[in-house]
């Protein structure tokens, strides 16, 4: 029976999402899930309902919900950490507060002032959970959704010492746009993808061998509906040449282009969904979805309404991997690691998002080489304020926090440099009661040292390594006669 921490469980809708696709697996049909929340009110409903799917489907999983990590780590086999640090409260400072001084952002959990903080809010919890996974759960997998992706990525494995994984799905939700607009069943269209989380670039995109790169604009300009929803990244895909990752409302913040002039901003954004790019469009959603989710909640309980049923399962890596690792069906998707010479034009130590196999042995990254040019300036852009911000979390130095919102591009399009130390002074004051690390006199940068992770590390060297689907001799159907499990591989 495995024992799967959730850090973080007062998540409604996507803790019982993982849930859900961890039981899809017959294997794993009696696992113990704990759940652990800080939120009480929250964790009691999360409790309730995965109950309520356990006993409707007969399975012998149990919950054990708790407000204390340490004892829901005890012991785990994996964790997996999608905690936001702060909750809504913080959430509107890191938006509201950049609005004020022209920073425009739709999500603002990634990069931006927004990010940057988020990141400051967000590391010292993941050490705290990698302490407790040392000494409680010193063979366990972190599995971690929560953002800013990279940033918690790389502060883990800087400072972590445990066994870490990050996890998104953009990739999936890009390769099933990009079939879409191709008119192409997905599961026949191959790609591999590689950059930085949020900001990943399909560098190979082929169907049946052939080669769509150069279809790809025509397919996404004359597509009805993509053609509305995404003008920010097909105009990125017209001057780069190659399709990005995540929404159209992500990728806006992320460039100095599209959000700088408050008179533009409206023909880079689609209206309609959240993501596309309307401001302050996540954190609305998000508010939206609280009151959404305390109305269904009796009706969910008393089965009124469904909202999963058991092999509904996702496109989220997480019950992938571990149905890999427990099992060794080979497994491929896209997983935020650090860069150890697998994209050769972007800094090593980064944490670089690019295609990993999964089985019994443990996760394999591939080899990928040079990014094109422009991808990779675009991500060494960004890797630059992700590296001050990640030094600045874990030493607390307030100026390499005000120095890296001052490099991010969207910033430096609209505020001169009193202006991002006086948006950064009103942030620190907002957000002090969750972040710590800036309230002692800190650390210098070579006192934090990269313990080895032992198992799930990635191997130094790839040299020699052809995982089967790069080198042909295994498709994504598994036509080799091997059980894969490609059918969901980053779909």
């Amino acid at each position: 029976m495995l024992k799967i921490a959730m850090i973080g469980a007062g998540s409604v809708g996507f803790t019982r999402r993982l849930m859900m696709d961890i039981l899809a697996v017959p294997e794993l049909r009696d696992t113990e899930f704990r759940l652990m929340d800080i939120n009480g009110e929250n964790l009691e409903m999360v409790s309730n309902l995965c109950r309520k799917l356990i006993q409707s489907n007969g399975l012998a999983a149990t919950i054990a919900p708790t407000t204390s990590q340490r004892e829901a780590v005890k012991d785990a086999d994996y964790v997996f950490c999608m905690a936001r640090v702060g909750g809504l409260e913080a959430f509107q400072h890191d938006v509201e507060i950049p609005l004020k001084y022209g920073v425009d952002q739709c999500v603002g959990d990634t990069l931006g002032p927004g990010g940057v903080f988020f990141a400051m809010r967000t590391i010292p919890v993941l050490l705290d959970l990698a302490k407790d996974m040392r000494e409680l759960a010193p063979n366990a997998l972190l599995l971690n959704y929560s953002n800013p992706m990279a940033m918690n990525t790389w502060a883990l494995r800087r400072a972590g010492g445990i066994k870490a994984v990050g996890l998104c799905h953009g990739v999936q939700g890009g390769h099933k746009q990009i079939a879409t607009a191709l008119g192409l069943p997905q599961e026949e269209v191959d790609f591999i993808c590689a950059g930085i989380n949020h900001q990943t670039w399909y560098v190979q995109v082929t169907h049946q061998g052939k080669d769509m790169l150069p279809y790809l604009l025509e397919a996404f300009e004359n597509h009805p509906e993509l053609s509305k929803s995404e003008p920010c990244r097909i105009d990125v895909l017209r001057r780069f040449g190659y399709y990005s990752t995540e929404s159209n409302g992500h990728l806006s913040e992320y460039l100095p282009w599209y959000r700088k002039n408050p008179n533009e901003i409206d023909q880079w954004i689609y209206p309609d969904v959240w993501i596309g790019g309307q401001t302050a469009g996540y954190l609305n959603h998000c508010r939206a979805k609280t009151e959404e989710y305390k109305e269904m909640y009796p009706k969910w309980l008393s089965g009124e309404a469904e909202y999963i049923k058991l092999g509904q399962r996702s496109n989220e890596h997480g019950s992938y991997i571990i149905e890999a690792l427990e099992t060794g069906r080979t497994y491929r998707g896209h997983f935020n690691i650090e860069n150890r010479g697998l994209i050769t034009n972007l800094p090593d130590g980064c944490t670089i998002e690019i295609p990993c196999y999964v089985d019994g042995n443990g996760i394999s990254p591939t080899f990928v080489g040079d990014l094109p040019l422009q991808c990779a300036a675009t991500c060494r852009t960004s890797i630059s304020v992700q590296e001050m911000a990640v030094q600045a979390a874990l030493t607390g130095n307030r100026e390499l926090v005000k120095l890296a919102v001052l490099h991010d591009p969207l910033t430096a399009s609209v505020c001169s440099t009193k202006q991002v130390w006086d948006m950064c002074d009103e942030m620190f004051e907002a957000l002090a009661p969750w972040m710590p690390q800036f309230n002692g006199e800190g650390r210098t940068w070579s006192d934090i040292s990269q313990p080895d992770q032992g198992r799930y590390s990635f191997p130094k060297s790839t040299a020699g390594y052809v995982p089967p689907a790069l080198s042909g001799e295994v498709d994504a159907t598994g036509s080799s006669g091997e059980r894969l499990i490609v059918g969901h591989n980053d779909n």
